[in-house]
């Protein structure tokens, strides 16, 4: 094991004092807060989703104070989740952070065996090889989460195919299916099968993202978030000049369009 890694951490005192008191505070809360009291692990579950995508909006947005708020409301969910099950006798809080951490021990053997690695990619193969004999699943991509958003499970599938070896050679092999999708899409007559390729389509193109080292899900988000802040403009400043939404040519907005694009 490589102890040499290891540096005092000079915070660490206060780091377990703080994790220490919001532990007893969920302690307080269960036992005494009627809204506390009646949460089951499935009540909070929607609640967990809700707080996961606003940490993602503040990573998006780099808003550094509001991903400090919403990582503390992620860490109390996840220590509400360990008061629950220690109630039922199943686990509890340090049994969870046990796990995680002999966990990556396990799937760090590069830092805490003889294993030799040295290379990003070496290192995600055989984090994925380490996952797949842990979990016992006969397929690789068996651990892919059903419930993931179809944009984010296909890059997971990818990546996990990845970890394997089933993989493209060169992003210009991606980049020509790619191509060879959109043809197919372009020509394809029937609706349910144009929907079939629509979707080879956007797989592929996701694949490709990957190669050239770009995340699609975020490179879609801002330019979703771009929409928003130029469509809004031109809500804004059309309203201003005394002409209303839906009663606009398509040549008056595109102006607007055009205007929002420049700031």
């Amino acid at each position: 094991m490589n102890t040499q890694l290891s540096k005092p951490d000079l915070n660490r005192e206060a780091k377990l004092k703080a994790f220490d008191r919001l532990l007893t505070i969920m302690d307080e809360l269960r036992e005494n807060c009627p809204w506390d009291k009646k949460q089951t692990m499935e009540s909070l579950r929607h609640l967990t989703i809700e707080e996961t995508y606003e940490l993602s909006d503040a990573i998006v947005e780099n808003d550094l104070e509001e991903i400090k708020k919403e990582l503390g409301d992620l860490i109390l969910h996840m220590i509400f989740y360990a008061r629950i099950a220690s109630e039922k006798k199943e686990f509890d809080m340090a049994d969870v952070l046990d796990g995680i951490s002999e966990k990556l021990v396990r799937r760090h053997p590069h830092i805490y065996g003889d294993v030799k690695m040295d290379d990003e990619e070496a290192v995600k193969e055989n984090w994925e090889k380490i996952k797949l004999k842990e979990k016992g699943n006969q397929s690789v991509l068996g651990g892919v989460p059903k419930s993931l958003p179809a944009l984010v499970k296909a890059m997971r599938i990818q990546e996990k195919a990845r970890g394997v070896g089933f993989d493209w050679d060169n992003q210009d092999q991606v980049w020509d299916k790619v191509q060879e999708e959109l043809n197919e899409f372009q020509s394809e007559k029937d609706g349910q099968k144009k929907k079939e390729e629509f979707g080879d389509l956007l797989f592929s193109l996701i694949n490709y993202a990957r190669f050239v080292d770009i995340n699609p899900e975020e490179a879609l988000e801002r330019t979703n978030k771009k929409f928003i802040k130029r469509f809004q403009y031109l809500e804004e400043e059309s309203r201003k000049d005394g002409k209303q939404m839906g009663e606009m040519t398509l040549e008056e907005m595109d102006a607007y369009w055009e205007r929002a694009k420049k700031l």
